[in-house]
């Protein structure tokens, strides 16, 4: 099995960050999410500093959506990240985590009339995504004096290999504006008396392997550059958004494209037309599941096995704590914490407690022998995991650890049966 340097498996025991699941789960109880920040840290290091290498001006900002966790965010600000956030929630953490306002992209197709007062308010970047949104951003900043920058979302019509549900570039998708009217938007823009246009901005989709459509995507956003600066825009920023993926299967030799060959995708077509037109805009990127997917996983209990048309496995985590295979079809690693590395002896299905066909993590795969009461852990869960969970059927939501440097600690504590309940009312009409 092919692990990245923060698991490691001894005598069958999985460990991350140094400390053995079976010690976590046993502290902190199961279901458990658990995450090492010191990965995190490595790969922001290294994406950083590929970029860093080869272009002058480099801003990297966390795509929050990935996991929200205010421990994560905190951890990232103080290396210097900024992040694009995708709803007032999100840029509240992230203020709160030590970044700057001029460090952070407000992104989005559907912002409310209060989430753009926010966001003029807070002093950060709108990457507009309408017309319709650019007028009513203009009305908000002029009624508060305010000048707000802005950056227009391109939507470049870039098909990628990823889930469709993922591939936000596509001439069909929901985000950005059609690359033939981003030409239109920035004249409207500049028109404007309470925006400012100082950037571009595009995001592709999300779990990427391929370098290409990144590549060709830094191609169609230079072309629009060479526009708009002979229509008088002044560029402080190209976004080129995120999407670069990981290899969720360790057992197979899926590959990954590396920061460095990420670096060497995107930033020759915006170094040339820079140099071209005698410009200097910084290069922005939006990491998410490349920096959290791999750094975190989720340890799940056995409550019992049943043979049946299959091997089911029960656990005691559904698609209430991680959604992402009954949502994308995703695929996710599962070891046998005390017999991993071992020969695999049956044919089993992960599932969860939830009252739903669907609720399965993992379906046929061959592992070592298992019962009731074992501990299973399940592999890169870090991204659109705990963030994309719910409390459906009334399942509370389970505790978050950080690890750092062989020290664990809570990050969020477990939900209680109380909290799901707090803020419920009892109508008048059913007071005594």
């Amino acid at each position: 099995m092919n692990l990245p340097p923060h698991l490691t498996i001894r005598e069958g025991q999985l460990a991350i960050g140094g400390i053995d699941c079976a010690t976590l789960a046993t502290r902190y109880g199961t279901p458990l999410y658990v995450t090492d920040q010191d990965r995190i840290v490595s790969l922001f290091r290294s994406f950083r500093d590929e970029l860093s290498s080869r272009y002058p001006k480099v801003k990297v900002l966390y795509a929050a959506k990935a996991n929200g966790n205010l421990a994560i965010l905190r951890a990232l600000a103080r290396e210097g990240a900024g992040a694009d956030v995708f709803s007032p929630g999100e840029l509240r953490l992230a203020l709160s985590a030590g970044m700057a306002p001029g460090d952070l992209l407000f992104n989005g197709s559907s912002k409310s009339t209060d989430d753009l007062s926010l966001a003029v308010e807070s002093g950060v970047t709108v990457s507009v995504d309408s017309f319709d949104e650019l007028r009513q951003l203009d009305r908000i900043s002029q009624k508060k004096g305010k000048e707000t920058k802005i950056a227009f979302r391109v939507n470049p019509a870039i098909d990628v290999p990823t889930h469709r549900k993922i591939a936000t570039g596509l001439a069909t998708s929901k985000f950005g504006i059609p690359h033939d009217r981003i030409r239109d938007a920035y004249r409207e823009a500049l028109a404007c008396r309470g925006v400012k246009p100082v950037g571009i901005h595009c995001h592709i989709g999300s779990q990427i392997l391929a370098t290409e459509p990144f590549a060709q995507t830094a191609r169609v956003m230079a072309e629009i550059v060479r526009d708009l600066v002979r229509m008088g825009v002044t560029l402080e920023f190209i976004d080129l958004g995120g999407g670069l993926g990981i290899p969720y299967h360790h057992y197979e030799e899926e590959r990954a494209p590396t920061p460095a060959d990420y670096a060497s995708a995107i930033i020759p077509p915006i170094r040339d037309v820079s140099a071209e037109l005698g410009i200097n805009p910084a290069l922005w990127v939006e990491p998410g599941r490349y920096l959290v997917a791999d750094s975190t996983i989720l340890l799940v209990r056995v409550n019992s096995v049943k043979k049946a048309h299959k091997n089911f496995v029960n656990v005691d985590a559904g698609f209430n704590l991680l959604i992402r295979p009954a949502m994308y079809d995703s695929y996710h690693e599962v070891v046998v914490n005390g017999r991993a590395g071992m020969l695999p002896s049956e044919t089993y299905t992960i599932t969860g407690p939830i009252c739903e066909s669907g609720d399965i993590l993992a379906s046929d795969r061959r592992l070592p022998p298992i019962g009731a009461g074992d501990l299973l852990a399940i592999l890169d869960t870090g991204a659109y995991g705990f963030c994309m969970s719910s409390q459906y059927n009334c399942r509370p939501r389970c505790a978050e650890v950080l690890i750092h440097g062989g020290e664990a600690a809570l990050m969020r504590r477990a939900e209680t049966i109380e909290d799901l309940t707090a803020t419920m009312q009892i109508p008048p009409w059913q007071k005594e």
